[in-house]
């Protein structure tokens, strides 16, 4: 942790000495340390109806693969761990560290929202900049309450909003060739 000014600056290697609590998840965007306990069920149940329809997707493409919360380590003040990613199979075996944590942008990355103005603000602010900053083709955040997604992707070289989706909207990405599922499916 290094100080400038008034700011303190988390890095990497500070959240190596905070203990370890199963139920938190810590994260670090642009030296700022930001905590979270262990989401609602609906939240967990979103993400992993997500992950289930990306990785069937992924078994039977064969490009990729989806990977449920996994760590991403973009830099020593930038490590986040997002609820679902999907990674092309050439971009997988570049970005894994020996410690098996991913070192740079996925194509796509789904954040699951947490209730609350400062897990919203992470999500819709703090994330989208940060994806957007690093190559993020597709970013989805998701509001399990409202049952629907924000879908944002890259156009001159930032994440921009190219559609909300509910119900009986079906999702496609023209990064996952031949995907599409009715976003209802994701909130069963």
């Amino acid at each position: 942790m290094t100080q400038a000014g008034n700011q303190i600056r988390w890095t990497t290697a500070d959240l190596e000495v905070l203990a370890a609590d199963e139920w938190k998840h810590y994260e670090i965007i642009d030296g700022e340390l930001f905590v979270s306990r262990a989401p609602h069920i609906s939240h967990q149940d979103s993400g992993g109806n997500i992950y289930l329809e990306l990785q069937i997707w992924s078994r039977t493409s064969g490009l990729g693969k989806a990977l449920f919360t996994p760590g991403i380590i973009f830099s020593d003040a930038d490590n986040v761990i997002p609820d679902v990613v999907w990674i092309s199979n050439e971009r997988l075996a570049q970005l894994v560290d020996e410690e098996g944590h991913l070192t740079g942008a996925p194509e796509l990355i789904v954040e699951v929202l947490s209730a609350g103005n400062l897990n919203e603000r992470r999500d819709k602010e703090a994330k989208l900049k940060l994806y957007s900053l690093k190559g993020v083709r597709e970013y989805w955040i998701v509001d399990w309450r409202l049952q629907q997604i924000e879908v944002y992707r890259r156009e001159n070289a930032q994440l921009v909003l190219v559609a909300t989706l509910i119900g009986d909207d079906e999702i496609t990405s023209p990064i996952l060739p031949g995907f599409n599922c009715k976003i209802q499916q994701f909130f069963n």
